[in-house]
């Protein structure tokens, strides 16, 4: 970056001022910024020219002062693993990154309570608490890389939500910071508070547009090391339902993972190049990973033979140890493969169970009347009515992609779907909110956006339009 662009970004008046009320090295300017990648899952760069780096709620709030004063955009940015175009920007935007927000501040085991700043990788918490003899539930393929931050604005899912429930159902407390620098603290510890408005929910799941989360007072659960792992091969999508209903009841309140991939991805992840091997042969139509959190071996293993007496499975395996354990779940979290066959269009919906069979075939008749070769490998947490799409057709190009979403999206709206399961809306998904919101849905978002954001400054453009 020459000295004259250096020297642009720093006359800009708000940049001025942050760097004159923040500590040193919290701006980062012009290259230090632009050389960094706009997300884990893509290959541009960040298209902003400033960023801060706070530490602290404190200095969260003095950066959202100043830029609120100079009617300055703001984008906020975490462990960038998001797949909604949620924390794009553009040059005149200013970067509000977490990075440097990852302290644990407290875990409690007695009441099963963990602080934390929104910065804190999920992973880190995971193990960390584990030292504690404590579990957070919340468990993802992106847990190394994506931040408790964005778990919480994103109102994330995962692979438990069946047993334990959205990120929301996990959280106790809060602190968020407004667009205007005005702090919002509400470190509730107690699991009953019924003490007027929940206002922590405003802010789970609205994707940094209404303020920025800086920390949280997060439920844990005991520790359980039995997590009794099993791979079954289902012959119809009649079997799958009845082998969920079967194996919910069978695991007594122990499911925890209802995980099926269709067989096309489980051929994906068990050949070439992949590294995974098959525990099962590969001629059948669906997949099931059973996990049953808590539960003794020989309650999965009795579940395990009556489905096989009622003829709801055709194949199973059952894991003998830990590794056989991550191995099976290995196969599910590698829709990295997927990506060897560019250009690919990733999708999270979510719809109801029984509906599911017809909707898969839909989607495909649609993508094979558009496109001539048409990859669209199929998984999810079916138990809990998420499905995930990882598509492969077209040259990449904004028709394309246009046309694989109406396919996917379109249907949606003629059966109560929604357009996202899990992952947002962002900007990727904004054109398709009407389908899954009424029109007094998003006016009332946009009266809430408008009583908190008035100027419109914090992540604008994403989710709706003011």
């Amino acid at each position: 970056m020459s000295e004259a662009a250096t020297s642009e970004s720093q006359s800009r008046p708000v940049v001025q001022e942050l760097q004159a009320k923040l500590p040193a090295g919290c701006v980062l300017l012009d290259s230090d910024v632009t050389s960094r990648s706009a997300g884990i899952w893509r290959s541009d760069t960040v298209a902003a020219r400033v960023l801060v780096r706070p530490q602290s709620t404190e200095e969260v709030s003095l950066a959202l002062s100043v830029c609120h004063a100079h009617g300055q955009s703001v984008v906020t940015q975490g462990g960038l693993t998001g797949l909604v175009e949620g924390a794009l920007t553009n040059p005149d935007d200013i970067v509000l990154s977490l990075e440097r927000m990852r302290t644990i501040e407290q875990i409690n085991p007695l009441e099963r309570t963990v602080i934390v700043q929104a910065g804190v990788v999920l992973q880190t918490l995971q193990e960390e608490v584990a030292q504690h003899g404590l579990m957070f539930p919340l468990d993802l393929g992106g847990r190394g890389s994506c931040t408790l931050g964005g778990n919480l604005s994103t109102n994330a899912g995962g692979n438990r939500v069946i047993r334990y429930g959205m990120t929301r159902d996990m959280v106790l407390g809060l602190e968020a910071v407004l667009a205007d620098g005005t702090v919002i603290s509400s470190m509730n510890q107690m699991i009953k508070n019924n003490a007027g408005y929940d206002l922590k929910q405003l802010f789970i799941g609205s994707e940094g547009t209404l303020g920025i989360i800086t920390r949280a007072v997060l439920r844990t659960r005991p520790l359980v090391t039995q997590q009794p792992t099993m791979l079954a091969g289902v012959s119809s999508f009649n079997h799958l339902v009845k082998f969920l209903q079967h194996m919910d009841t069978e695991l007594a309140g122990h499911l925890s993972a209802f995980e099926v991939m269709w067989q096309n991805f489980y051929d994906l992840v068990t050949n070439p190049p992949a590294k995974n091997t098959a525990p099962l042969p590969s001629h059948y139509p669906y997949y099931v990973l059973v996990e049953a959190i808590g539960a003794r071996d020989e309650v999965m293993q009795n579940a395990l033979e009556s489905a096989f007496t009622k003829g709801l499975i055709e194949d199973a395996v059952l894991a003998q140890s830990e590794a056989q354990r991550l191995q099976i779940w290995a196969l599910r979290d590698d829709v990295e493969q997927a990506f060897q066959y560019a250009p690919v269009f990733v999708f999270d919906v979510s719809l109801r169970i029984p509906l599911m069979e017809d909707y898969v075939q839909q989607v495909g008749r649609g993508l094979s009347d558009k496109f001539a070769d048409v990859r669209n490998f199929t998984l999810g947490h079916m138990g809990d009515g998420n499905l995930h799409f990882v598509i492969s057709v077209g040259d990449g190009s904004a028709q394309a992609r246009q046309s694989v979403e109406r396919c996917v999206y379109e249907p949606l709206r003629d059966i109560g779907g929604s357009v996202s399961a899990e992952h947002g809306i962002g900007l990727e998904k904004k054109a398709y909110l009407p389908f899954s919101r009424s029109p007094a849905e998003i006016e009332l978002m946009r009266t809430l956006k408008k009583a908190l954001d008035p100027q419109g400054l914090l992540n604008p453009g994403k989710v709706f339009d003011l």
